[in-house]
């Protein structure tokens, strides 16, 4: 009996010391690593070029005294509205009037014959614009008719859609450029029959266009000389953006491509049209004190000026010109990449397994990323992968 109770005693020992080390080596045995996991879809990729951008007035006039005298103190306020040729923007008290000798008399009359010459060009630019806009809406018109038969590409039509918005642009553009002609043949005038007004004669000095006063260069009253800006005057209805881009972005941009304007202070964004990428760069210092290498990139709006009414000139916004967009990518985010042999990889979720994937990936913005080769769609990702996640490893999805 005693034989007996020592052997059992033995055993319910050993029986212990196994279940502890049991116990030990289940506490310390890896368990499977939390992570954030994403599915593999298909669906629409936008891939953009995203910068601040700064409105600008399209044509801004600036309204110069055309004689010698005393301004008299400018009442209009910076947003009142002005209208070409009744607006009185300023006022002049001519001073004396200086003899004019052969020579100065000589200068004045070529000065009023240059600026007539200028009218003439002006208004024979207009009328080019004018005849080349009319061809171009009787070619958008049969681009239109054959697109409805099938016989002209979406291209084709896009193409003469832009030159008939371009001629429109530039035909507004020349208008402006005839009346500033006709405003300066009236400054020339002015100054060559300066001699013949009398000291202290007022001079109404009218706006050039229809707009409003953006800015007043003199307020109070002052003497001024011929040439002197006073007031600068825009139609806030003809507004851009320009934008200053990274040349190693600007190069990715082409006339044409469709703009997102943000941020602007509106509750939706704003469509818009890259109209230029300027042919010269300039150097800028960043906020981090980096010189960089900068192109300007000029965007017209294409909704309507009154879906951005509270838009004034120089106000900032920010702009993404879309670079290329497709409708039906296979795409994961861009969190789920990482670099492994000179390349890309994901680990994808294979039951509850981590198996590192080589990915050939294509176009990518800030969020997704193409995926051409690797995935398949439906597949499981790991996000922001740690350093816990390895190849074999199992996963529990947090």
């Amino acid at each position: 009996m005693p034989r007996i109770r020592v052997t059992r005693s033995r055993l319910i020992a050993v029986l212990a010391v196994a279940g502890l080390v049991v116990l030990f080596v289940w506490a310390f045995m890896p368990g499977p690593v939390p992570a954030d996991l994403a599915p593999v879809v298909r669906g629409a990729l936008v891939v953009t070029v995203d910068e601040e951008g700064e409105t600008r007035v399209r044509d801004r006039f600036v309204v110069s005294a055309p004689l010698p005298g005393r301004m008299l103190r400018i009442g209009l306020e910076p947003g009142d509205p002005v209208t070409a040729g009744e607006t009185e923007v300023a006022r002049l008290l001519a001073a004396d009037p200086a003899l004019l000798d052969v020579r100065t008399r000589s200068e004045l009359e070529a000065r009023v014959r240059a600026a007539r010459s200028a009218v003439g060009g002006a208004r024979a630019e207009r009328d080019r614009l004018a005849a080349d806009l009319d061809f171009a809406t009787r070619d958008l018109a049969r681009q239109q008719q054959l697109a409805a038969e099938g016989l002209a590409s979406k291209e084709q039509l896009e193409a003469a859609q832009r030159q008939v918005r371009t001629l429109e642009e530039a035909l507004r553009s020349a208008e402006f450029a005839v009346t500033t002609a006709e405003f300066q043949l009236e400054t020339a005038q002015a100054a060559l029959v300066q001699s013949g007004r009398s000291s202290g004669s007022a001079v109404r000095i009218t706006s050039p266009v229809d707009g409003v006063l953006l800015r007043r260069l003199e307020q109070s009253e002052t003497v001024v000389q011929p040439g002197q800006a006073l007031v600068e005057i825009g139609d806030l209805r003809r507004m851009e953006i320009v934008s200053d881009l990274l040349s190693t972005d600007a190069v990715k941009v082409r006339e044409g491509q469709r703009v997102i304007i943000d941020q602007w202070g509106g509750g939706q964004p704003l469509a818009g049209r890259a109209r230029r990428v300027e042919p010269s760069g300039f150097m800028k210092v960043s906020a981090l004190g980096v010189e960089e290498q900068r192109v300007n990139v000029i965007i017209d709006f294409e909704d309507p000026i009154e879906a951005a009414q509270h838009l004034g000139d120089g106000f900032r916004v920010e702009v993404r010109i879309v670079i290329w967009e497709a409708g039906n990518v296979l795409k994961v985010p861009v969190s789920s990449l990482f670099r492994h042999d000179e390349g890309w990889a994901v680990y994808r979720v294979e039951g509850e397994t981590a198996r590192r994937r080589a990915v050939q990936v294509g176009r990518q913005n800030a969020l997704d990323a193409q995926v051409t080769e690797g995935l398949a769609e439906g597949d499981r990702v790991v996000v922001y992968p740690s350093d816990d996640v390895a190849d074999g490893v199992a996963i529990q999805e947090r």
